[in-house]
């Protein structure tokens, strides 16, 4: 009777208390971006400056959209829509952490004049090829939303570094003795 009552005990508790630990347990790991390969993420992580990050997260967007590009140009036999979507959608995530990093080195008030500089000159581009897709792109319908996602996502992020470029700490002035 006390071996039936103890597997029992046992298995309720698997079930039940993994159930409630598991939650405490997944609260306070790290939860990586599923758009960045572990590569990526690694180097996002070693990169020392606000501003080697800001750069690494619009190379990977550039990225993005060259293999959305080529994946339009030479479509896959298998899950094409899926990977459109997917690479927009990684597209748009990688340049709105340019923009939250842009916002945070401000705030911390770090020398990020460069990141500032690459995300107005980047963003520029991205916006005219991704304009570009909005108004006659094949197979439009497939990828229309996150499209327009990441045209709106991309004008906020070139608003915001133009708004950055005034805040942000101008360079150091050396003076001639």
């Amino acid at each position: 009777m006390n071996r039936k009552f103890l597997l029992v005990a046992l298995m309720m508790f698997a079930t039940f208390g993994a159930c409630s630990v598991m939650p405490r347990r997944a609260a306070g790991q790290r939860v990586d971006k599923d758009y960045l390969s572990s590569v990526e993420a690694e180097k996002i992580r070693d990169a020392e400056t606000t501003n080697d990050r800001i750069k690494l997260f619009l190379t990977f967007a550039e990225d993005r959209l060259t293999k959305f590009q080529y994946e339009l140009e030479h479509p896959s036999s298998n899950k094409h829509t899926e990977m459109l979507n997917y690479l927009m959608n990684s597209y748009i995530g990688c340049v709105d952490d340019a923009a939250d990093l842009i916002q945070l080195g401000l705030e911390k008030q770090d020398n990020i004049r460069q990141g500032i500089d690459l995300m107005a000159t980047k963003s520029k581009d991205f916006l005219e090829i991704l304009k570009k897709y909005s108004a006659s792109g094949p197979e439009l319908e497939v990828y229309k939303d996150n499209l327009d996602d990441a045209v709106e996502g991309t004008e906020d992020a070139l608003r915001e570094a133009e708004k950055a470029r005034k805040k942000a700490a101008p360079p150091p002035i050396r003076r001639k003795n």
